[in-house]
């Protein structure tokens, strides 16, 4: 089968930092399905293990967790899916990724693809959806109905892929009022269309733009990127008792600063699930096949921010080239072979 893959820790300019090759087609465990890839998009954590994890032995490393496709073939205790069904997911970072024709993964992680959408429009959003969603539901513990009508939620980073679900969840299924970050005209006008009630400028003092914004101080805050470097911002903005949840990878966080204002620091890693095979996997599952619903209800829409074309080495390296330069809007997808 094709694939796209590297063989060492290149930079995105090197034509060899990913490389389109052939591999041996996947054999599909017991909880497995085996997936024909019709689309995919890229993340930031693709950049990540690029740059970071060399592959073993000589190996050709595949990357890419997000993915639509059909269902090819089952393992034989699968339970929730049939051959010919069309699903989306993100995948484990503990197997093989999903830049490639055949994939396997677990059932327990995929979700049936919304029917109002493309392979490549329902690509954009695996990933994307479980982060924020955990991150909502399960970290910060905000309800899904009206119940912190009167709070706030600042959403540091909310133009980029995360960010866009996170404030299409927030604005829609919660009472919060949504304060989203961006610095660009064409990023604002994004995060407004979203359905953010303010938007304001994270290259400016966020606690300064929160009160020109007409907020003291907010309840809750996603960190989505750069958390290190607007951590003290976002102690000051926040309000005694608050609560930060951050999905970035700071070199060092003085939580101590935390301690006067008893604020609570919440982590969101959407893989811890896969990678120690929690009891409750099967929560994204769920979680994915709740998403499906409300897109195809209306109430969330894709995220797809511009798509690169056919699924090669040559348009994935564009795809890492513009995620790393810190300029990308919504989701970047890639579609067929």
């Amino acid at each position: 089968m094709k694939a796209i893959a590297y063989y060492a820790s290149l930079p995105i300019s090197d034509e060899k930092s990913l490389q389109d090759i052939e591999l041996p087609e996947p054999v599909a465990g017991p909880r497995d399905l085996l997936v024909e890839v019709k689309a995919i998009s890229v993340n930031p954590v693709d950049t990540k293990v690029r740059q970071n994890v060399q592959p073993e032995g000589g190996a050709a490393k595949v990357l890419g967790w997000d993915v639509a496709g059909v269902v090819k073939a089952v393992g034989s205790e699968v339970t929730l899916f049939k051959a010919g069904d069309k699903v989306f997911y993100a995948g484990s970072i503990a197997r093989a990724g999903g830049n490639s024709e055949l994939h396997v993964v677990d059932e327990r992680i995929v979700g049936h693809m919304p029917k109002t959408l493309g392979f490549a429009e329902a690509a954009a959003l695996p990933l994307t959806a479980i982060t924020a969603w955990e991150l909502l539901f399960e970290r910060l513990q905000v309800r899904e109905d009206k119940t912190d009508e009167g709070q706030s939620l600042l959403i540091v980073g909310a133009a980029g892929g995360v960010g866009s679900i996170l404030t299409q969840l927030a604005s829609q299924l919660t009472g919060l009022k949504v304060i989203g970050t961006a610095s660009r005209a064409q990023t604002q006008s994004w995060v407004r269309d979203l359905g953010a009630d303010q938007v304001i400028d994270h290259s400016q003092p966020l606690s300064e733009e929160l009160k020109r914004a007409g907020f003291e101080h907010v309840t809750h805050v996603a960190s989505l990127t750069q958390t290190d470097q607007h951590l003290d911002q976002l102690v000051e903005a926040l309000a005694p008792q608050g609560k930060l949840a951050l999905i970035d990878d700071p070199k060092s966080l003085d939580v101590t600063k935390l301690k006067r204002k008893s604020l609570s620091l919440h982590w969101e890693f959407m893989y811890t699930r896969s990678l120690f095979e929690t009891a409750d996997m099967i929560e994204q599952h769920k979680l994915l096949n709740r998403v499906a619903g409300l897109i195809d209800a209306g109430t969330l829409k894709t995220t797809v921010g511009e798509h690169f074309g056919t699924i090669n080495a040559a348009n994935l390296r564009r795809a890492h080239e513009l995620l790393e330069s810190g300029k990308s809007k919504g989701k970047i997808v890639l579609e067929g072979f």
